[in-house]
């Protein structure tokens, strides 16, 4: 799935922006599918991430936070963070590009779970490591995540049931050292995918955002 980020740099909250300039929700708002986050059961705070766009605009993806703003800076300490986060994804079919030169993939739960996947990636790596080693240490990671995405079926996933909207619905769930990831499938047309650290998946549950801009901040 081809698609670009609006938002750049570390996960979490965007900057404050200067008057007039594009907002972090702007880009949510403009999607045609529902967004997922935590459901009401969660007090804590959230925050919105990004968005993923095709190349025509059109919003495919985003992710929503909820608990505290993963960080790499040296100074905070990874095993102490806590912190899920709902990655939407719109259910497409293989579909034209915008240019009409070739055909884009539809869009999946194994779509979910790379995402899911590779943004546990972006916020976290051992402690231990030497940040000139980062660079290798995603790049294995990421391969890894990538063919363990393609492969729900595999040994790697297990099945977790939670609720979405209040219908118990089951996921494809795997543990790492670093976190865990998510993926299935919603009842509005979208795939769910969520990833997270030092706080359990298990109660967890999932519903639609009546509002995005409560997550602004």
């Amino acid at each position: 799935m081809e698609t670009t980020s609006r938002v750049a740099g570390e996960p979490g909250p965007a900057a404050p922006e200067e008057p007039g300039a594009e907002r972090a929700v702007d880009g949510f708002l403009t999607a045609s599918f529902p967004w997922y986050g935590l459901d009401e059961a969660f007090t804590g705070p959230r925050w919105l991430m990004q968005v993923g766009t095709a190349a025509d605009g059109t919003v495919e993806h985003g992710s929503t936070g909820h608990g505290e703003v993963p960080s790499l800076k040296v100074e905070a300490n990874p095993d102490q963070q806590r912190f899920a986060v709902a990655v939407t994804v719109a259910s497409r079919p293989v579909r034209r590009s915008a240019d009409g030169t070739g055909v884009l993939e539809a869009t999946s739960v194994s779509t979910a779970a790379w995402l899911a996947g590779s943004g546990l990636l972006s916020c976290t790596w051992p402690q231990e490591m030497e940040r000139g080693l980062r660079q290798d240490w995603l790049d294995q990671q990421t391969s890894v995540a990538w063919e363990l995405a393609d492969d729900l079926s595999g040994a790697g996933w297990t099945t977790l049931t939670l609720p979405v909207d209040g219908v118990p619905t089951d996921f494809h769930y795997r543990e790492a050292e670093y976190g865990w990831v998510l993926a299935g499938a919603a009842q509005e047309g979208v795939h769910i995918g969520a990833y997270g650290r030092g706080m359990s998946a298990y109660g967890l549950g999932f519903a639609v955002v009546k509002d995005i801009t409560v997550y602004e901040q």
